[in-house]
């Protein structure tokens, strides 16, 4: 049957139209499926490892507070990546664009301890920004006025992010007093102050109104209409007066502020000072949660829970049931390939 035939059938072009919505629970119960395969192979009992995982990422305040701060993070980066791929900008750069806005930030509290905290925090915040935004920014200008190839770029760039972080943790900013390849810690100032007694800090809830605000931009304003109508289809943009190169920087400069943010975010609040690693490959990741979110605020909201509670919760199936922590990993490949197999099957036209 061809398109044609499908649209003039309004009783089959409805069933299309209400199983596009239900792709993602479509595509996890397939990740359960191989997921339980996988379990059974391994000569582990799927519904123990299952409750064991949940209990690992949601069991009680600890495990719900290292969930959360791990998920903060990958859900800043995925919202900022969600509105380039909106725009068909395909930003693979977010790993080094944290790096850097960490590395500024983090310059920042180094350089100006005795601020106060009213001061000294927005200035961080600001600076790590900046510092994603400058990133992603050389690799738009790379990309529009020499032609370099968007994804080759920002993806090199992230190498170059990491190993400035590196380079400065052990030579500019190491701590002098110190034994190991790290800067001195963060003055009280310079952290992000935490939520009652508990590890959680005020940059969860920033995460929170970031996904208020993405959806905002994206569904109520004229630049993410503007946005949209570049990914939807770049020649009809051009057509109705849309700058799509301005366009297209302007979503990749956005992704990197995000991504930015949320490395000065997690030095602040979680490392508390610069060291050569600062990055559990949150850019990465946050590539699978803006895809698994679709793309949409609430969605990733959904999606980066999801996949920092499998990680968190991945930690005890190696103590309890003697599975390696790294099934965390294939499970969030298998949700991944898993929902982009409902999406494939909820859009797929009948043949007869």
């Amino acid at each position: 049957m061809t398109s044609n035939s499908v649209a003039s059938n309004p009783i089959k072009q409805f069933s299309l139209q209400r199983l596009k919505p239900l792709a993602p629970v479509l595509g996890i119960l397939i990740a359960l499926l191989f997921s339980s395969i996988l379990l059974v192979l391994s000569g582990a009992n799927p519904l123990q490892a299952y409750q064991e995982l949940l209990l690992g990422a949601l069991g009680g305040p600890r495990q719900l507070t290292e969930t959360l701060l791990k998920t903060t993070p990958i859900l800043i980066i995925a919202l900022g990546l969600a509105i380039a791929f909106k725009a068909r900008v395909w930003n693979i750069g977010a790993e080094g664009q944290y790096h850097i806005g960490a590395l500024l930030g983090g310059w920042i509290g180094l350089t100006f301890p005795t601020l106060p905290a009213i001061l000294l925090i927005p200035l961080m915040l600001i600076a790590g920004g900046l510092g994603g935004l400058l990133w992603s920014g050389l690799a738009g200008l790379l990309h529009l006025r020499r032609g370099v190839n968007l994804i080759i770029c920002t993806l090199m760039l992230n190498y170059i992010g990491i190993l400035l972080v590196q380079y400065a943790a052990r030579v500019p900013l190491r701590d002098p007093n110190g034994f190991l390849p790290e800067s001195a810690k963060f003055v009280a100032a310079a952290r992000l102050p935490r939520l009652g007694d508990s590890r959680l800090h005020i940059g969860v809830l920033l995460a929170l109104i970031l996904v208020g605000l993405a959806y905002v931009l994206l569904w109520r304003t004229t630049l993410g209409f503007r946005l949209r109508a570049v990914g939807a289809k770049l020649s009809v943009a051009e057509w109705v007066g849309i700058k799509t190169g301005r366009s297209i920087l302007t979503a990749l400069l956005i992704s990197g502020t995000l991504a930015g943010l949320g490395g000065v975010i997690e030095v602040s609040a979680t490392y508390t000072r610069l060291k050569p690693s600062i990055s559990d490959g949150y850019g990465f990741t946050g590539i699978l949660v803006a895809l698994l979110g679709q793309l949409h605020p609430v969605g990733i909201l959904v999606a980066a829970v999801l996949f920092s509670a499998l990680e968190v919760g991945a930690q005890g199936l190696n103590v309890s049931l003697q599975i390696p922590a790294a099934v965390a990993g294939v499970l969030q490949a298998l949700l991944v390939l898993g929902v982009l197999a409902g999406q494939a099957i909820a859009q797929r036209e009948p043949t007869a």
